[in-house]
């Protein structure tokens, strides 16, 4: 039997393993964390509308992204310092990401870098995310060194000019990523610099933190291959709306030009299929990978993953549908949040303590 039957075991083994300082930076956001919170609150105030009587005999959660099948629309998203979870960090990511068979993100402030993930992980459907903290020969040279090392796509985080104040760790004298060399590149960051980017790729690119209809359309004007929904899992600017409040003018404005990946809030695999249905192509998970690594490596990653399949699978067939590629927004409605939404409201068998934010 399995050690893990549940998702919130996985997060109740996370929070006993991680110190309070690691246990806040996971959880956290910045000043209210209203966004953080907005994140929740769009998942939650989404219900489903179920059809019956249908043959749900081959159910599959599987779907297609960067030529490759995958068992679960999902990007394991770029999280800076997973060293903090797991002592691989990101090649132990990577690698439960190809075990298991979905996208693996590296983010470039995760140890141990790309030469390190490739060699851990071959055969993963490898992505990498850059912030730019260097000049255009800087960001080139990096663009050469993710291509040269495997990577299926290239990705420019572009909600992070400022560096945000997340009060959760300032109060607690966790100053953590202060003085980062380069910093003063980020926020010089223009369409130009996307353009530039473009041209150069060998693969395809992808804008992460995109938050409105007019920037996505931009973007695709652009010629960015895939636009990513994102308010950095409200980690940036407060008091944003929540993702999946935003989702469906972006899906309409990119109007099928683009792929969209959308993250922020996605614990469940109810929350998946949520985000298929309203029209995402792919599902970016940061905290619920963070968890699964703390609560036991790539082990415990692995597990996640085979726990949010199993989740994904009984709602499709509960909702009458074989495949993800079969839903569509009537299988929506908007509904009103039975309780106040927070980070890890979406798990009500976990104790006050295991949710308390401090």
């Amino acid at each position: 039997m399995h050690t893990f039957l549940t998702l919130h075991e996985i997060i109740q083994k996370a929070r006993q393993k991680l110190n309070h300082d690691h246990w806040d930076y996971i959880i956290g956001g910045t000043e209210t964390e209203t966004t953080l919170r907005r994140n929740r609150a769009a998942l939650d105030a989404l219900a489903f509308r179920p059809r019956v009587l249908r043959d749900v005999s081959r159910i599959s959660g599987g779907t297609s992204f960067l030529g490759r099948s995958l068992r679960l629309p999902i990007i394991l998203a770029p999280v800076g310092s997973l060293e903090l979870f797991t002592p691989e960090a990101g090649a132990a990511a990577a690698r439960a990401a190809g075990e298991f068979g979905v996208a693996h993100m590296l983010s470039s402030v995760c140890e141990p870098g790309l030469e390190a993930v490739e060699q851990a992980a071959p055969d993963a459907l490898r992505l990498f995310q850059l912030y730019v903290h260097g000049d255009p020969a800087w960001v080139d040279a990096i663009a050469e060194r993710a291509e040269a090392t495997g990577n299926a796509a290239f990705c420019l985080t572009v909600d992070t000019a400022i560096y945000s104040r997340r009060e959760r760790d300032l109060a607690k004298r966790n100053i953590r990523r202060n003085n980062v060399p380069g910093r003063e590149h980020q926020p010089k960051l223009t369409w130009h610099d996307v353009d530039r980017l473009k041209a150069k790729l060998k693969i395809p690119l992808i804008l992460k933190g995109i938050a409105t209809a007019e920037d996505a359309s931009m973007a695709v004007e652009h010629g960015v291959d895939m636009v990513y929904v994102s308010n950095h899992g409200g980690r940036q600017l407060d008091h944003c709306l929540g993702s999946m409040d935003v989702l469906p003018e972006v899906i309409s404005a990119v109007n099928k030009r683009a792929k969209v990946i959308v993250d922020g809030g996605f614990n469940r695999g109810t929350d998946i299929v949520k985000a298929i249905a309203a029209g995402a192509d792919m599902v970016g998970m940061g905290r619920m990978q963070c968890l699964g690594l703390a609560a036991d490596g790539t082990a415990g990653l692995v597990r996640t993953l085979e726990l949010l399949e199993t989740e994904v699978n009984i709602c499709l067939g509960l909702l009458g549908v074989n495949t993800l590629q079969e839903l569509d927004a009537s299988y929506l409605q908007a509904a009103r949040a039975l309780e106040p939404s927070s980070v890890l409201s979406t798990f009500p068998l976990l104790s006050t303590d295991e949710k308390s934010f401090y």
